[in-house]
């Protein structure tokens, strides 16, 4: 089973959303956090360790997690799916983004 960290700013929206998404599936074992102070599950050195692969949906996560916690970034796949701030929770059109950008990169199909 792999085991997936999806990464956004507030792990408010995206994040949580690609966590409901892929949770329900058996084969992958699924979470999600945030970088910013205040996050309702921030960002720690156990789950990057956790992690198998990483999704972070910016490119400032991305810079932002390599400087914060490089030391705890090893092994793991950092992939970034290029997903703005601009959505809400279940927003249909991010479902649809993630369905197609983060399949390739766990070995799924789509």
């Amino acid at each position: 089973m792999k085991h997936v960290l999806f990464i956004c700013s507030q792990n408010r929206l995206r994040s949580p959303t690609a966590e409901e998404i892929f949770a329900e599936r058996d084969d992958l074992d699924v979470l999600s956090a945030g970088l910013n102070h205040g996050a309702p599950q921030p960002v720690t050195p156990y789950l990057l360790e956790w992690a198998d692969v990483i999704f972070v949906m910016e490119k400032t996560h991305l810079n932002r997690l390599r400087k914060r916690f490089r030391k705890h970034l090893n092994r793991q796949r950092v992939v970034c799916l290029d997903i703005p701030d601009i959505y809400e929770f279940m927003d249909p059109a991010l479902v649809a983004l993630l369905e197609e950008r983060v399949p390739r990169y766990l070995g799924l199909p789509r």
